[in-house]
């Protein structure tokens, strides 16, 4: 497949013009007087307090065996129906619309790469796991590495005071347990449906490029993508994929907006895509 670089993200083939307010006609991804503050506030308190190494490595073990069940994409897009995510300060609509909403604006923006589209309708469903008993704190919201210092480019890192990794004498540390230049993939990153998504996609042969694919791992590490934030980490390639990041990140924002997209009529066409990137049928969950 076709794959952007980056003399590509700066000549994007269709100007898009995106909405300067939310749902709820507030400025984007405002975390200080939203219309939903205590939600999303309480929300990152639990997932600041509690995310942990070891928190990690075993949420690790429990999701990556895929044992939670065998469903197609469009399933679990259906099921996503029933949640609203308590981090999100800007909508409130089920996450199977805006699932939609984003991969139409990519489509809109870069029609000859079809896996692109793809992404944009993929990146949240890892959100099932919401429906499947986890807390929200631990599947949705911002995400972050694990076992090094937390940083203050983090939306809400006063909560990260409670979190016991903090006083711990290598994670409380700038670096941690990493070397610099040791490459954003190779990080720990904070539980949530990106990195499950990630690895969900992988372990059942999806053949998205990997590029597209890291879209979907680091699009709510905020603190790196759109703050600046674990620079020292960064390795080869890490300044591609912080492009192409930061190039999705336009459409998952800022379609937030959108007027509430035509599902059935679109569902044809991303069946299609789903069977010449190898995930249409049953996929392990």
């Amino acid at each position: 497949a076709p794959r952007p670089g980056m003399a590509a993200v700066m000549e994007c083939s269709v100007d898009v013009t995106f909405e300067s307010q939310n749902a709820f006609g507030d400025s984007y991804r405002n975390y200080e007087n939203s219309a939903r503050q205590d939600s999303v506030s309480e929300n990152y308190f639990k997932q600041h307090s509690q995310m942990t190494v070891d928190f990690v490595k075993g949420m690790q073990e429990k999701w990556l065996e895929l044992s939670h069940g065998e469903y197609t994409i469009m399933e679990a897009i259906e099921m996503l129906d029933e949640l609203v995510d308590d981090s999100d300060p800007d909508n409130e609509l089920p996450n199977s619309i805006h699932d939609f909403q984003t991969a139409e604006r990519i489509r809109q923006a870069w029609p000859e790469h079809d896996w692109f589209h793809l992404v944009g309708l993929l990146h949240d469903l890892g959100k099932v796991m919401a429906l499947w008993g986890e807390p929200q704190w631990c599947v949705v919201g911002d995400t972050f590495p694990v076992g090094c210092k937390f940083s203050e480019k983090c939306v809400f890192p006063e909560h990260f005071s409670s979190n016991p990794d903090n006083k711990d004498p290598v994670y409380s540390t700038e670096n941690g347990m990493y070397a610099e230049g040791c490459g954003i993939s190779n990080l720990m990153m904070a539980w949530g449906h990106d990195e499950y998504m990630y690895w969900m996609l992988k372990k059942n042969g999806c053949t998205i490029p990997e590029v597209g694919l890291n879209m979907i791992r680091f699009h709510s590490f905020y603190p790196w993508h759109d703050a600046g934030a674990y620079k020292q980490f960064e390795g080869p390639g890490d300044r591609e994929t912080l492009a192409m990041v930061k190039e999705f990140n336009r459409f998952d924002l800022y379609s937030k907006g959108d007027a509430v997209p035509d599902v059935e009529a679109l569902k044809p066409y991303y069946q299609g895509l789903l069977k010449k990137y190898g995930i249409d049928g049953k996929l392990k969950w």
